[in-house]
């Protein structure tokens, strides 16, 4: 196939159009190279993608309705992975504006792509910070997910209404992706694992928000990117079992689905750091700090809707992860 993916010199991106192109499809590969975090890593993650074959690089904004426009009609797709976004919670309160550009106007953008141009199927990454202020856990896409407390999820709870939308005016299949706290190689540097790594290996003390309460459902970047995959794969389709009377959050009588895609448990982000301690070889001295606004104490996700669609089932563990985490980190930082 020739499958679109946005975000591809991001973090998820990458994974995704590496698996794709190691299967043989070709990937148009999208992004803007902005400088929220180093592009350095950016285009590190882009210079493999290239010498893939079956490799294409965009380098446009998705907020530009016409630069869309023309990838669509010049390169041709028959399924779309929407994985760019402006990411991290914190940050959405600080430019909100950056957000909407990115989450809201650049995935409106992708969904005129994709009704003008007749794509099959567009899988698109949304979030856990969706169920917002809702702790009725495992978090479940069949449950409440409108009660944002941060604007980051607030856009991204936007783009799965669009899409829906899309789905009933345009018939756009479409399926949304909520991802629970990836981590891996590769990943931004502006997330917990290298930002803690970094401190680690500066002797400096680490940032333990919610004075080391939080919990996490971590889920592994192959993982992830096998889950986006499988979902590429399986088309949305309507629900016949769908009712007006008592609609199901998660699901439609036109061709939209939302899954949750995370590991299936909730571990102490005290073990992630033990976990990273003793993969570094460092005893973490930790600045135990309160929680931050828009965050939330915990987060654990009911993954079996997914399962049961596509077959996704994680495979990699904590401890296996933040190894594969610091053997990379190790090396590409030089450490």
């Amino acid at each position: 196939m020739r499958i679109l993916v946005t975000g591809a010199a991001g973090f998820v991106g990458f994974y995704v159009a590496w698996q794709l192109l190691e299967r043989g499809d070709t990937v148009i590969g999208v992004d803007s190279l902005n400088d929220y975090y180093d592009p350095k890593l950016k285009r590190a993650r882009l210079a493999r993608l290239e010498q893939k074959p079956g490799f294409v690089s965009e380098v446009i904004d998705l907020a530009d309705h016409e630069a869309v426009t023309r990838v669509f009609a010049e390169n041709g797709c028959d399924r779309v992975a929407h994985m760019a976004a402006q990411a991290g919670v914190r940050y959405s309160i600080e430019n909100p504006q950056a957000y909407v550009d990115s989450n809201v106007t650049g995935t409106l953008n992708i969904l005129e792509g994709c009704r003008h141009h007749g794509v099959e199927h567009l899988v698109y990454a949304s979030t856990s910070s969706v169920y917002g202020a809702s702790t009725d856990m495992p978090f479940s896409p069949h449950g409440d997910a409108d009660h944002p407390l941060a604007i980051y999820a607030a856009t991204k709870r936007t783009g799965e209404l669009m899409a829906h939308a899309y789905a009933h005016l345009f018939g756009v299949p479409s399926t949304g992706l909520r991802f629970f706290t990836v981590y891996g190689p590769w990943g931004r540097p502006d997330m917990a694992p290298i930002h803690f790594a970094s401190k680690m290996v500066a002797g400096e003390s680490i940032p333990v928000f919610n004075e080391g309460r939080h919990r996490r459902d971590f889920t592994y970047i192959d993982d992830i990117a096998e889950g986006v995959v499988r979902a590429i794969d399986q088309t949305a389709t309507p629900n016949p079992n769908w009712s007006s009377d008592a609609p199901d959050p998660g699901s439609s009588n036109v061709p939209w689905r939302i899954y949750n895609i995370g590991n299936g448990e909730s571990v102490a982000l005290m073990h992630f750091i033990e976990c990273l301690e003793s993969s570094l070889g460092i005893t973490a001295a930790k600045d135990y700090q309160p929680m931050q606004p828009g965050d939330v104490e915990a987060t654990h996700a009911d993954v079996s809707d997914l399962f049961e669609a596509v077959g996704y089932r994680p495979q990699v563990g904590v401890a296996e992860g933040v190894q594969r985490f610091v053997d990379w980190y190790r090396d590409y930082y030089r450490v």
